[in-house]
């Protein structure tokens, strides 16, 4: 009998990791790892040198793995929707597949089955997720304002060339503007990417920009470190060539779309070269989307961006360098297109050559400093993430529609009056005046340190026919009201703020109100915490959010949905952040404090190595950003629809540096979940029943 090296039982706890390329025994391969995440020491690696083989197995073991979560989710359920008829019909799986249909419009950002590796490198900027050029389906109303920053230039050998609009609000100082191709090219995305990705001399057959490149260091499976001398033609006998050194990151999303991400860097072994000018990639890659078929053939829609310095005195006196640069590169999209409409599609196995160290002393010596210092900040934190992700793997998240619903026979009707109302009636007025935090209330968005409350029909929940057509409608208004928000650092984590004396949970507990406090704890060398209070003056039994309250862990994590979204920041940050919602408790370590008056939930964005990578994006330009965070309780019957935002807040130009350290934060005795009551109980007795014998 054959004796499995390794075993691992599969049930709702597992997951799987994409862990993307890695060299094995000289030759690149995709590897997945499979984990329980409450045992995440206990893992199992595999690979594939092809990438649909991979998926295919991601796929076939996250089957089984929902096949199990949803026979655990049915028991929940019977205890979570007990007060409930029960007797009106059987459940109502929406699968995966249904998943993509619900939220077509939408691009998640944090889903389980995105493939981001330790999330993009800091010096990254993700400017993908563009609604206004891609499909039309994927169009989203919050994020209409982003077709103001794009213009089409020109068309060019089947191409839309568009260039982005300078405005002084949402760009970081640059030299030139950002252009952009897209076109449409006859075969998969997986082949795409895979020619994409190499850089041995197949790339001579369709990238007519490309001279060379090499690899200079494999940070992890989705992040390297590359060296790539441009090909430009433009007055050679004039103009030095140009060459790069940067950072390449890629992604696989849900919908079956690539994501590529470029920005320059700096490495001790990949130093300047003689003869060439160093130019700097401000941002730049490739999306590869798949579209619907025509006559049996795959089709997918190919964009590629690039902002780029070219450098050198030339273009202070010829911007056409500059311009015809850019075409150069830009018109990779249409020899993609060759490439593919003039040979049999097969799959291409991506193949870098490994770069020599090609270091310039001169150039070494000084620059030394300046390039140790940077190097050591852009890949710090890719390599904390990649530790990290030995203990934690990847997030478990989920897209908002694959909970169970509990749906009535078709024969019975239900009073659409009786939803309407209850989804219209607003929360009893409440005296804020009384509350108070650190960030202060201003609606002026050009202010900084501020916050004010958005308005609810911006953010998109589940109608009362979302069973049926996946229809989702703008939410009524909010069941509680934002009363304050807290900013707090600390050398260490910050958890149960709502203890503290005199914070906004205690006040209102006093007044005899309840609280929701969502405290955001975002890690680092520093830890901050962003602690938001929404207040309500009672709880209506038997209601969702009274439930949830009162519930317990599992519970809560199966509901507790965050929906994002950045109204005013850079384009490449409002597209990485999207809007789409996410439940929180299965994409990142949440813990719930049920104190008196009050539910505090401490979400730790630092357990999840896709939610810190997405962080590091955000945080570097928070003083920049507008954000919008709503938080609601994901129905899963008739009777919880349509769904009702708990409460949303928007943050302006917060600046770390406005933090404080709290003053009442000395640890608790150990807080005891609610399960665990009776058993910690038991065990009191005990210990002093051995005492007394």
């Amino acid at each position: 009998e054959l004796v499995p090296l390794k075993s691992l039982l599969i049930d709702g706890n597992c997951r799987v990791e994409d862990r993307g390329l890695k060299t094995h025994h000289g030759q690149m391969v995709y590897v997945l790892c499979v984990y329980n995440k409450k045992e995440k020491e206990h893992q199992i690696t595999m690979g594939a040198y092809d990438i649909e083989d991979a998926l295919a197995w991601k796929k076939n073991i996250e089957l089984i793995i929902d096949q199990q979560e949803n026979m655990t989710s049915k028991n929940r359920k019977a205890f979570a929707s007990m007060d409930f008829d029960t007797e009106l019909g059987g459940q109502f799986i929406f699968s995966d597949h249904d998943s993509a249909a619900e939220d077509e419009e939408e691009r998640p950002m944090l889903i389980r089955r995105t493939t981001i590796g330790n999330g993009p490198p800091e010096s990254i900027h993700d400017w993908t997720k563009e609604h206004d050029i891609g499909p039309p389906n994927q169009i989203d109303p919050i994020q209409v304002s982003s077709k103001k920053n794009w213009r089409l230039l020109r068309c060019q050998n089947g191409l839309r060339i568009f260039e982005e609009l300078l405005e002084f609000d949402y760009l970081a100082r640059s030299c030139s503007r950002a252009m952009r191709a897209v076109g449409v090219v006859e075969a998969t995305c997986e082949a795409i990417f895979g020619l994409v990705m190499s850089m041995d001399v197949t790339r001579y057959e369709w990238d007519c920009s490309f001279r060379y490149g090499s690899l200079v260091e494999e940070v992890d499976g989705h992040t390297a470190i590359l060296y790539h001398k441009l090909q430009l033609h433009w007055c050679p006998m004039l103009v030095w060539p140009r060459d790069l050194c940067y950072v390449r990151y890629w992604r696989r999303n849900d919908d079956g779309s690539y994501v590529v991400l470029f920005r320059s860097t700096e490495h001790p072994n990949c130093g300047r070269q003689k003869g060439y000018v160093r130019a700097f990639i401000e941002s730049g890659g490739f999306k590869i989307s798949p579209l619907k078929c025509r006559n049996g053939r795959p089709r997918t829609q190919v964009q590629h961006l690039m902002q780029i310095d070219l450098r050198g005195w030339l273009l202070n006196y010829s911007p056409s360098f500059q311009y015809h640069s850019l075409l150069q590169i830009q018109n990779c999209v249409a020899g993609l297109r060759e490439y593919f409409s003039q040979t049999d599609e097969t799959h291409i196995t991506p193949r870098i050559p490994v770069m020599e160290n090609m270091v310039d002393t001169s150039a070494v010596q000084k620059d030394d400093k300046k390039s140790t210092e940077e190097v050591d900040s852009k890949t710090k934190t890719p390599d904390r993430g990649q530790a990290d992700s030995k203990n934690m793997g990847i997030i478990d998240e989920e897209t908002d529609e694959d909970e169970d619903y509990q749906v009535p026979e078709a024969n019975i009707e239900e009073d659409p009056n009786k939803d309407a109302k209850r989804a219209d009636e607003p929360p009893e007025k409440i005296d804020l005046s009384c509350f108070s935090g650190i960030l202060r209330c201003d609606a002026d968005e050009k202010s900084r340190n501020c916050w004010t409350v958005p308005d609810s029909k911006l953010f998109k929940v589940r109608s009362k026919n979302f069973p049926h057509d996946k229809s989702k409608i703008p939410a009524a208004s909010y069941l509680m009201e934002l009363a304050a928000i807290d900013w707090f650092k600390d050398s260490k984590r910050m958890d149960n703020v709502g203890r503290q004396k005199g914070c906004v949970a205690q006040v209102a507990a006093e007044k005899g109100m309840h609280t929701f406090v969502a405290n955001i704890q975002i890690p680092g060398s520093t830890h901050y915490s962003l602690v938001m209070y929404f207040v309500t003056k009672s709880l209506k039994k038997g209601s969702l959010l009274q439930r949830f309250f009162d519930g317990d862990d599992e519970f809560r994590n199966s509901r507790l949905k965050l929906i994002p979204s950045v109204p005013k920041g850079s384009w490449i940050v409002r597209q990485s952040v999207g809007s789409t919602p996410c439940l929180l408790g299965k994409a990142v370590d949440c813990s719930y404090v049920r104190g008196a008056g009050y539910l505090e939930v401490d979400v730790d964005i630092g357990s999840s190595a896709v939610a810190n990578g997405v962080l590091g994006l955000v945080f570097g330009v928070v003083t920049t950003l507008v954000v919008d965070m709503a938080f609601l309780i994901q129905a899963n019957t008739y009777e919880e629809l349509p769904e009702q935002v708990i409460g949303a807040a928007r943050l302006a130009h917060v600046e770390p540096a406005a933090a404080i350290v709290p003053q009442d934060l000395t640890p608790p005795p150990p807080a005891l979940a609610d399960d665990d009551n009776a058993a910690a109980s038991s065990s009191e007795d005990d210990h002093l029943s051995k005492k007394t014998n």
